[in-house]
């Protein structure tokens, strides 16, 4: 059961990861591209308008920027390549990951994988992890202003599992108690709002983020789509497979 479970995981996760490294290079690191450009360009200008300082006073405050005088930039993928090969690795750990837990899910619930529960769990699994955590805090790019990463995470994980659960409570024990309970846990991180940056002064124009949240929860759908179509044939396949070398022995 667990090799099936594991092997359906990566069929799916390779399946996914193809696809979607393909739309996130088309779509989504265009956009990342121009806000990193847009992000140093203003940067640069907030610079050129600075007033000249002394020496002194320039080391002064490159001693008090972040704790450390020579504190180091952090480390990213180079341009080009190395950044592409960066998001497929990325895009196909997140792929393996997320198949191993819907499958794991499916199981639990008692389920038989077959190409149309995946569907149905991986749909759970977008309004879970992608969908309901984008309401309160959709994808963002580079420049944009944000709460602190900590506040942000606890959200986010707090967000997608009560909507897993809330909607485990609702589609599969369908008790009216249940359903209220479960409604009541996919409404609760909301009504508590999600943690926002104290000041929003972030200059990335507003059609540049919104085409990145569009394009971005669109990907996602197509992530968790290939994953729940992957996993249920997969599985299925190698079952057949275990099946065939059973009956030869």
């Amino acid at each position: 059961m667990i090799i099936r479970l594991l092997s359906a995981a990566l069929a799916a996760g390779f399946l996914a990861a193809a696809v979607v490294t393909g739309l996130e290079l088309t779509l989504t690191s265009p956009l990342i591209v121009a806000a990193e450009r847009y992000e140093t360009k203003q940067t640069h200008q907030a610079e050129r308008r600075l007033p000249i300082m002394s020496a002194q006073v320039v080391l002064a405050h490159a001693g008090h920027d972040h704790g450390t005088p020579d504190a180091a930039p952090e480390w990213q993928p180079g341009e080009g390549l190395p950044r592409m090969a960066f998001t497929a690795l990325a895009t196909l750990v997140g792929g393996v990951g997320y198949a191993l837990l819907l499958g794991a899910v499916i199981l639990a619930c008692g389920r038989e994988p077959t190409r149309q529960v995946g569907v149905a769990f991986a749909i759970a699994g977008f309004a879970s992890v992608a969908l309901a955590p984008g309401l309160g805090l959709p994808p963002e790019l580079p420049g944009s202003e944000a709460a602190p990463l900590a506040a942000r995470q606890a959200w986010w994980v707090m967000t997608a599992a009560a909507t897993g659960m809330g909607l485990y409570l609702i589609t599969v024990r369908r008790s009216l108690i249940a359903i209220l309970g479960g409604l009541v846990l996919i409404v609760a991180p909301h009504v508590a709002g999600a943690p926002q940056a104290a000041e929003v002064s972030s200059e990335l124009p507003a059609a540049l983020a919104a085409q990145f949240v569009a394009r971005s929860l669109a990907i996602s759908f197509v992530f968790w789509m290939l994953i729940g179509l992957g996993f249920g044939w997969a599985w299925q396949a190698f079952g057949r497979g275990n099946a065939r070398g059973t009956v030869h022995a």
